[in-house]
């Protein structure tokens, strides 16, 4: 018998799922505010996948009535280089901002809090 090592990991986050009570403005919102085309797949319930490029990390939006809400883990999603354009989008798209744009600590970058118009409490991070 031939066993193969699993590749080594250098992150400790590997995937993230938001859920949505309505699948189809989720995926628009977050298409809106990022400016960018999330991929359609269904593997058991409808998803829709950020864009990224191997081996990075990445999740989805995933078709989840019920499951949303502002408590829990915080999320935060990249928005280096953009942070300022995705938050003017928000309101826009259906969402709020809860935190504003504000630095992390020195050399840490900014960071800003929202609410998606499914309720989850997603965290945005630029490091400029």
């Amino acid at each position: 018998m031939t066993t193969t090592s699993a590749p080594t990991r250098t992150s400790v986050a590997v995937w993230f799922e938001l859920p949505a009570n309505d699948f189809e403005r989720a995926v628009a919102f977050y298409e809106t505010i990022f400016a960018t085309t999330l991929r359609r797949e269904y593997f058991g319930e409808d998803m829709a996948i950020f864009p990224y490029e191997q081996p990075g990390i990445s999740g989805a939006i995933v078709a989840r009535p019920g499951q949303c809400g502002t408590t829990g883990p915080l999320l935060f999603l990249n928005a280096d280089g953009g942070l300022d354009a995705i938050l003017a989008r928000v309101l826009l798209a259906g969402g709020e901002i809860v935190d504003p744009k504000a630095p992390v600590a020195p050399g840490l970058g900014w960071s800003a809090t929202i609410i998606d118009p499914e309720g989850n409490r997603i965290g945005l991070h630029a490091m400029c």
